[in-house]
This record gives C-alpha cells, sequence and structure tokens, in this order.
C-alpha cells in the first residue's frame, strides 16, 4: 500500500498539516466509547491522494458478505486451511451461490460488450471505456480481484497502455470505506479510546487500497509521526470465499479441458501465500522488523519502524515516511538499488518483499528508496536458492539437460517427468531467447514461454516460487515503464555470477567444478565470462549515485580480479586459476626443455640420440591455457587470431613467443600496491604455493616415465 504523503505533520502544537485539522484534546479521565472528532470541512480526501471519483464500490455492491459474512469471519481460519475454509461455505449454499452469480454476471456482461464491440466494428473507439468498466467491476468484487489486478499493472510490456493506465489506479488510488468504522476498529482493536492512543490524527484517510486505508496520526505516548493502517471490514471474508469459489472453478476448468497442469493447487497455493497472510497486521509488523534488521542497514534503502505495541490483527502503526511513487519519479539509480535489493534478498539471505509493485516503493525526499507494507513476503530455502543459481547457469550455458534436472529440484516437475522430452521442449523455449545473449533475455517472456510450452509435463508452480516470479517479473516491470529496453535478468546474472564464484555451499562449488570442466577439460571461456560478469555485478559498498568510473577501466578491471582472488571468498578459484597456471607452466617447461633440445642437437655435426621430453595433446591444451589465462588476469586486449589454436603446427612456438612480451602482462604487479594488506600478504605466498604445484606434477609426471 502506498503512503501519499503531500506534507508532514506539524509541529505538536500545530494541526496535521491541514487545517483545520482534527486534535484529539489530552484525555482527563479514560471514557467510554470515541472522543468527539470534529469534522474536517475545507479538506477534502484527493488532498491525501484518495480518489473519490469512484464510491467505496465494494461495500456498495459486495455489502452482504459483510452482514452474512460477520458469523463467517469468526468461524474461518486465521491461516488458510482448505478443508476448514470448506466446512465453513457448504453450511452457507446461498450465500456461495449469490457470490457466484455476482462473480459470473459482472464478467459475463463485460465479455459480452467486447464481443459486440468486435461485432460492430467498434473495438478501438470503446478500448477505453470498456478498460474503464474492468476497473470498476474489479473494485465492485473486492480485494482478491484488485490484488490480481495489481501484478498484472505493473507489466506495461504484456497489457495494453489503456487498461495499464486503468488498473494502475488500483495500486494506490482506491475509494476508502468509513472513517467512523475504521476509528471504531481502532478502538476496538486496542481496547483504548482513540485519545488515549494519538494526540492528532487525520478525520480522513490520506491513502486507501484494497486490504486497509491508512491515516496520519501523532502517537501520544512520544509525539512521533506515525502511519495507522486499518484493515477494511470484512475481507477476510471476502478473500476466503473467492478463493474458495476459484478453486472449485480451477477444477472444474481442469476436468472439462483435460488439463494436465494442477490448477487448483495453483490456486489453493496461490490464496494461501499471496493473500491469506496479509491479514495479520501483527505478522506483518514482525516482517517489517526482520526485513529493517536486514536491509534497512544499505545506504540508500529506508525501511521504516514497527511500533508493535500498538498494533494489533487488523490495526497496524508504522514510521511515517515521506515521498513520492518510484514509478512517476523514474529514477534509474533507485531502480537498480531495487534490483540489488531483490537478489540480496531473494538469494542471500531467503527473505524477501514479494509484492514490490509501485505502490509499495517509495523514493523518500532525502533521495532514498523506501519499503512499505510488508504483509506479501516470501521465504527461499537454501537448497532452492542453489537450485535457482544453477538454472540461472544452465539457462545461460544452454545446458537445457541440466535445466530440465534443476526444474525437479525447484518443483516445478514431477520428479517422473521425461526428462528427454523435457529437455527437447526447454531448447524450443529458450534456444533463440539465449541466443540472443543474457542482456537480452526478458523475464517476463521467459515465463510467459514457459507457461505456454510446459503444461503437456504436469508443470506446476509452487507457492514460494510465484512469489518469486510475481517480485521479479514486477521489478521489471516498473523499470520497463520509463526504460523500454531494461531485463532483469541482465541486471541479476553478474550478481549470480558472483554469488557461483564466491559462495561455499558445497552444491554450488560441485556446480562450479562442473561447468568448468564439462568432458573432464577446463572450459576457459566460461571462467572469464563469469568473471567478467561477476565485475559487472553491483554491491551494496559501489552503488552510490555519485559513482566515479576508474579512468583506466583495464587497470580497474585488473584490481577488481585480484582484490576477488586473494580473499577468503575468492579462495576456490583462486585454487583453481592455481591449478590451471601450474598445468600450464609444467606445460611450458616441457615445451621449453624440448625447444632448446631439439636446439642442440641441430649444432652437433652428428647425430645423437638426446632423451627429448614430448609434448602430448593435454600438455598443448594446458599451454594455451596458460596463455589466455594471463591475458584473462592482465585483462590485456587479445589481438585478433593472436591465440594459438588447436592443430596449428607451430603453436609451441607461438605460444612462447607471445609470452616473452611480458610488459603486457606488468600491469599485473603493478596494482598490488593498491590492494589492501591482508590481499598483498596473500599474493606474496602465491610463488610458493605455484611451485610447489608445479614440481608436484613435475615429479608426478617424472614417475610416470620411469614406471611407464
Amino acid at each position: 500500500m502506498l503512503l501519499l504523503h503531500p506534507r508532514p505533520l506539524a509541529t505538536p502544537a500545530a494541526a496535521l498539516g491541514f487545517e483545520p485539522a482534527v486534535r484529539i484534546p489530552p484525555p482527563r479521565r479514560r471514557r467510554r466509547g470515541r472522543p468527539p472528532l470534529r469534522p474536517l470541512a475545507s479538506a477534502s480526501a484527493s488532498a491525501y491522494g484518495v480518489v473519490n471519483a469512484d464510491d467505496d464500490a465494494f461495500t456498495r455492491c459486495s455489502g452482504y458478505l459483510f452482514e452474512e459474512g460477520a458469523a463467517t469471519e469468526r468461524e474461518l481460519p486465521t491461516a488458510y486451511d482448505v478443508r476448514v475454509i470448506g466446512a465453513v461455505y457448504r453450511r452457507r449454499p446461498l450465500l456461495v451461490l449469490r457470490r457466484s452469480l455476482q462473480i459470473g454476471t459482472s464478467f459475463g456482461r463485460w465479455f459480452a460488450l467486447r464481443y459486440l464491440d468486435r461485432v460492430n466494428e467498434r473495438s478501438d473507439d470503446m478500448f477505453e471505456v470498456r478498460a474503464a468498466q474492468l476497473r470498476r467491476i474489479l473494485l465492485e468484487l473486492g480485494p482478491a480481484f484488485v490484488k490480481i489486478a495489481q501484478a498484472v499493472s505493473s507489466r506495461p510490456d504484456v497489457i495494453p497502455p489503456a487498461y495499464l493506465d486503468e488498473l494502475s489506479l488500483l495500486q494506490d488510488r482506491i475509494a476508502p470505506f468509513s472513517t467512523e468504522v475504521a476509528f471504531s476498529i481502532i478502538e476496538k482493536e486496542l481496547g483504548l479510546p482513540l485519545d488515549m492512543i494519538f494526540s492528532e490524527i487525520s478525520p480522513e484517510p490520506v491513502a486507501a487500497a484494497s486490504l486497509g486505508q491508512v491515516y496520519q496520526a501523532r502517537l501520544r505516548s512520544n509525539g512521533k509521526i506515525v502511519a495507522v493502517k486499518v484493515q477494511r471490514p470484512g475481507v477476510q471474508a471476502a478473500i476466503s470465499l473467492d478463493i474458495y469459489i476459484l478453486r472449485f472453478l480451477a477444477g472444474v476448468a481442469r476436468k472439462a479441458g483435460k488439463l494436465n497442469t494442477d490448477l487448483q493447487s495453483f490456486t489453493l497455493n496461490t490464496g494461501k501465500s499471496h493473500l491469506m497472510q496479509e491479514m495479520d497486521y501483527t505478522a506483518e509488523a514482525r516482517n517489517g522488523l526482520k526485513f529493517r534488521e536486514l536491509f534497512g542497514k544499505f545506504r540508500d534503502v529506508l525501511v521504516p519502524e514497527m511500533y508493535i505495541e500498538q498494533t494489533r490483527r487488523r490495526v497496524l502503526v508504522m514510521e511515517w515516511v515521506e515521498g513520492e511513487k518510484l514509478s512517476e519519479v523514474r529514477d534509474q539509480y533507485l531502480v537498480e538499488v531495487g534490483v540489488y535489493c531483490s537478489l540480496s534478498q531473494l538469494l542471500e539471505y531467503g527473505f524477501y518483499h514479494a509484492d514490490p509493485h509501485p505502490g509499495n516503493l517509495l523514493r523518500t525526499v532525502d533521495g532514498k528508496l523506501a519499503y512499505l507494507d510488508f504483509g506479501m513476503m516470501g521465504t527461499f530455502r537454501q537448497e532452492l536458492r542453489d537450485g535457482f543459481i544453477e538454472a540461472c547457469l544452465h539457462l545461460v550455458n544452454r545446458d537445457f539437460d541440466g535445466l530440465a534436472k534443476d526444474f525437479v529440484t525447484l518443483g516445478l516437475l514431477p520428479p517422473t517427468a521425461q526428462k528427454d522430452e523435457v529437455t527437447k521442449a526447454l531448447t524450443g523455449v529458450f534456444q533463440n531467447a539465449v541466443d540472443r545473449g543474457v542482456r537480452n533475455i526478458s523475464f517476463g517472456d521467459l515465463s510467459g514461454n514457459l507457461g505456454r510450452t510446459m503444461y503437456k509435463f504436469k508443470f506446476q508452480i509452487p507457492s514460494y516460487f510465484s512469489l518469486v516470479i510475481r517480485s521479479l517479473a514486477v521489478l521489471e516491470g516498473i523499470a520497463i515503464s520509463f526504460n523500454p529496453n531494461y531485463k532483469v535478468l541482465s541486471s541479476s546474472y553478474p550478481w549470480i555470477a558472483r554469488k557461483v564464484l564466491t559462495d561455499s555451499s558445497p552444491k554450488l562449488r560441485s556446480t562450479l567444478q562442473t561447468l568448468l570442466y564439462e568432458d573432464g577439460s577446463f572450459q576457459i571461456d566460461r571462467l572469464e565470462s563469469l568473471l567478467t560478469e561477476s565485475l559487472r555485478a553491483r554491491t551494496e559498498q559501489s552503488l552510490s549515485r555519485n559513482q566515479q568510473e576508474d579512468s583506466d577501466s583495464s587497470r580497474f578491471a585488473i584490481k577488481q580480479v585480484l582484490s576477488f582472488t586473494l580473499t577468503e571468498q575468492g579462495a576456490f578459484v583462486k585454487d583453481l586459476l592455481l591449478q590451471e597456471i601450474a598445468k600450464g607452466l609444467d606445460a611450458l617447461g616441457v615445451a621449453t626443455l624440448s625447444s632448446a633440445t631439439s636446439a642442440a642437437a641441430s649444432r652437433l655435426p652428428f647425430d645423437v640420440p638426446f632423451p627429448s621430453p614430448s609434448l602430448d595433446n593435454e600438455d598443448a591444451t594446458n599451454l594455451r591455457n596458460l596463455y589466455r589465462l594471463l591475458l584473462l588476469l592482465s585483462k590485456v586486449p587479445q589481438k585478433e587470431d593472436s591465440s594459438p589454436k588447436e592443430g596449428d603446427t607451430d603453436e609451441i612456438s607461438l605460444v612462447l613467443y607471445q609470452m616473452r612480451s611480458l610488459p603486457e602482462f606488468l600491469p599485473v604487479l603493478s596494482v598490488i600496491p593498491e590492494l589492501p594488506p591482508e590481499s598483498q600478504q596473500q599474493f606474496l605466498l602465491l610463488p610458493a604455493d605455484l611451485t610447489n604445484r608445479v614440481l608436484s606434477r613435475a615429479f608426478a609426471r617424472t614417475i610416470r616415465r620411469i614406471f611407464m
């Protein structure tokens, strides 16, 4: 829910910044009931960002849910339980029938009008009218349908502009319910008269959304300005009933269409994870506290403080945040901050904001990214995080067989799925996208293509993954709204590359080992790609509005590579590099000895059978890899066709000649004094480590020659 804040509260002696204001006098004694509140005649709700063009359509059209559902809400479980909810509504068949008819007739009329528009060839003329009608239908049907529309409205690349404009109004500009009712809920939940809690409170909500509305107030206990969110009455009964009906319809559609996807399970998981968890504001406050602990320390990120003591199941009190919607201020830098935070949430901590639509992201007055509304949060277990990273690596490297296995690990496909058929289908879905390069892959396109193709394999979306998809797709949609070429996967992959290179997880290290040693040979191209991408990754330390790029990009890159490999996080990669360099130096020694022996023999006037070490195919490969690794570590631009290729008749001589250009590799040494002291100490240990590795290989080679 967005908090639209035209002006902050003034000093305690003044009003809320709006004249006249509602001022609650200090309590002389505890009174029963609500204190008298003077109406605010001159201040309209629109001044607070609340739209009055529509009345409270949900209450007007679905008010019977409150009346008939009052008893129902008392019987409903606090967490989503399909058996209990089913038992509750089976005892109320008339209520279920009435709601089903309302949903069916509302959408039925709209689709009929759209059909008539096409028949009468006036679809274009009526496009905006029908979009506005659809928004009003969603408002009338209530929170469950509004939430679906909010997710869709963040995808400008998916829906037409007219519908985008209308559905975007559902993110934060929804008509509020009665303030009298809201104040009664506050007093009932907190068990105190309003004047015992707040010294001032706005007479009308400053923002309203599908599940609740927000008032600006001042706490009497400490004078802090706070946002008071009050839950809309009847939403739990409405959402439970709608999900019950949608789950039934999904089952009918599955049987009628003979679909191979468990729509009932998806609907159940979506309802449980997306909506029901937002009903408990005490849980949201705990989520906010945890989110603040993890991400509130980040530069340019603001997470409001939660007031647990004043929070109840239907009332939430939190720090007031002043700002503007991120989608309106078009701040590319804050989008990058949001991408970084989302990736950290997803893959580092496994706890993430699952509903980052524009109404929940603000740019504060001091230029920070503020997260609001922590009702919809997701958790990502470690094994699933590793599986997600593996899937991204397999996708980028076109390993569709590995990707099929990842889908089973992630729970997207059952273990009984035919792997060969799945691999073939995934190749058809992703091949063209990957061929365009990772920086051109749209997360939304991949999700859509995957859904259209994989249904025949009993493809399913677990509840945890539906939240992941929503979070990433919505974030990409916000960025696309002012940068059509933005791709969230392009921003994500560098972070994923850094993660797989630095993570100590045994599973990810095994994945990296398999990726770099496919078919038993070292894949230097893949290592170079991972290192290059990881250098593009923005970190919390490197995110800065005024960040200046190093004037010497090559020198900067060298410093970054060394800084990474000489730390504890880069120890695994450093070990791989030393291992391959040792192989190359060993092969170089053999090549040099072979060349020197041949040269000495050619100078003698007679033939002498000198024992000359031979260079096999493995040595030739190791020698080529050594040259390329030195180029990589020094970031020296490689001349076209200068790298020796397998099959060259004089490739050894070519490599030896090229490696004589030692000045080209000196930049590696020149940046050492600029590294941290710990990294410099690690660098000084490298020669001894490398010497031991080379001697070990030489000794092993000698032993093999003796006993072969």
